[in-house]
């Protein structure tokens, strides 16, 4: 079984204010999900003035509840909701969408530092509440989305610390990135296409801290294992718990394979991951952390 750990959906086509082809309702998911031999995904709302897209929790909880055997359900709060204090009890709306069958939050995408307190609010409700948190980390603040963090992840450690019960899903190319030692900062918010010289901040993390684990979704995920095989190979082994396939599709698929499906397989094929390691990625660890 293969699950998409990090998908996105609308129930009617909008056409992107910046020009962009409209993210995929689930018809098209689905029928390309058939063909690649996905049988599920999980539904991740996107909200807030940062990334604008017309949806709501409710309408991913109708897509879902439309084909509960094909898609899961993840909620968005912003951290401003409710009152508009880093206070608020935000603990109260993600117990009303846990019950109402979601499994987690995000994609945060909020672009505010890790340090905020209103990030900080959220974090602490959703480790209360227990959901795990899709995250999107941005390189800079301002001109473009997801929580800001420095060279080095240095607020994700300071999280990660102080929120040991909550587990997050790490995501983006500002993320992904420091997998390996950078050349020069600027290519964290890119894709390094240069060999992993020297560890960088993500295994780091993913060793010190259990409750880290990986969205391998989008170019940036799947660059991080495709630049470097070698390395990928030693990476999945060693954190074959904590990491999950992932898409990240946001406009309507084309028929081809994804890339990263293609390269995971291979690896499997040729004997360089175990039967195990691969179908601990593919669905596994999904299916463990979100307990489905």
């Amino acid at each position: 079984m293969i699950i998409d750990i990090h998908a996105h959906a609308v129930r009617k086509p909008f056409l992107q204010i910046d020009g962009r082809a409209p993210f995929p309702t689930p018809k098209q998911l689905l029928e390309f999900y058939d063909q690649a031999g996905i049988a599920k995904a999980v539904l991740l709302p996107l909200i807030g003035p940062e990334f604008y897209s017309p949806q709501s929790n409710e309408d991913i909880l109708e897509m879902a509840a439309h084909h509960p055997d094909r898609f899961i359900p993840f909620c968005n709060i912003h951290p401003r909701a409710i009152d508009n204090t880093p206070s608020a009890p935000l603990g109260d709306v993600m117990k009303k969408y846990k019950d109402m069958g979601c499994k987690g939050l995000g994609e945060v995408t909020c672009n505010l530092p890790f340090r905020n307190p209103y990030i900080r609010n959220m974090f602490k409700h959703a480790a209360n509440t227990g959901l795990p948190v899709t995250i999107h980390i941005a390189p800079q603040i301002d001109g473009t989305y997801g929580l800001y963090d420095d060279p080095g992840l240095p607020q994700l450690a300071e999280t990660l610390n102080e929120f040991p019960d909550l587990k997050i899903f790490g995501h983006s190319q500002a993320f992904w990135a420091e997998i390996g030692t950078l050349d020069k900062p600027e290519d964290r918010g890119g894709y390094p296409n240069y060999p992993v010289r020297g560890e960088g901040a993500v295994p780091k993390l993913m060793r010190q801290f259990p409750h880290l684990h990986g969205d391998l979704s989008a170019g940036s995920g799947c660059n991080a294992l495709t630049r470097d095989p070698e390395y990928a190979v030693k990476f999945l082994n060693e954190f074959q718990d904590k990491l999950m396939f992932g898409l990240d599709i946001c406009s309507p698929p084309k028929p081809e394979l994804p890339r990263l499906l293609l390269f995971l397989t291979e690896l499997k094929d040729s004997g360089k991951i175990s039967d195990a390691v691969f179908n601990k990625v593919m669905s596994g660890n999904a299916v463990r952390l979100l307990d489905l």
